[in-house]
C-alpha cells in the first residue's frame, strides 16, 4: 500500500537545510505541507536546500510545479535547490517532462551539502 501522506524531516547543515521527505509528493496535505514548509525556510533567509528524494513514492503535477518553483524561487534568492537520491519514479517523471537537467542530483547527502561550497 503506497503512503498517501507526507513525511518531512529537516535537518541543518550549517547555511545547508536538509529535507528528507518520504511519501507521496501529490495534490494535497502533502504538497501544502513541503510549500508551508519551504516558505518557512525562505522567510528565515533559507536558500540552500537538499531534498532527499529516495522513500518519495508518487509525484504528480503539483509536486512537479512545487520543486520547479522551490528551485527558481531559491535560485532568485542567490540559493537552489539540489536533489538527492531521488526515488525511480521521481526520476521518470522529472524526465519524461524534460525537467531532470533544471536540477543537481547527487547519489548522497552529504555530497550534495558540500556542493554549496
Amino acid at each position: 500500500m503506497a503512503l498517501s501522506s507526507l513525511e518531512i524531516a529537516v535537518l541543518k547543515h550549517g547555511e545547508v537545510t536538509a529535507l528528507t521527505l518520504r511519501g507521496g509528493l501529490v495534490l494535497g496535505p502533502g504538497v501544502d505541507n513541503l510549500r508551508q514548509t519551504l516558505e518557512n525556510l525562505a522567510q528565515h533567509g533559507e536558500h540552500q536546500i537538499v531534498l532527499g528524494l529516495a522513500e518519495v513514492n508518487r509525484l504528480d503535477s503539483s509536486g512537479i510545479g512545487l520543486l520547479v518553483k522551490a528551485l527558481q524561487s531559491s535560485k532568485e534568492a542567490g540559493g537552489s535547490v539540489k536533489l538527492v537520491n531521488p526515488a525511480k519514479v521521481v526520476l521518470q517523471t522529472l524526465s519524461m517532462c524534460q525537467l531532470l537537467p533544471l536540477f543537481e542530483v547527487f547519489t548522497d547527502e552529504d555530497q550534495a551539502v558540500a556542493s554549496f561550497g
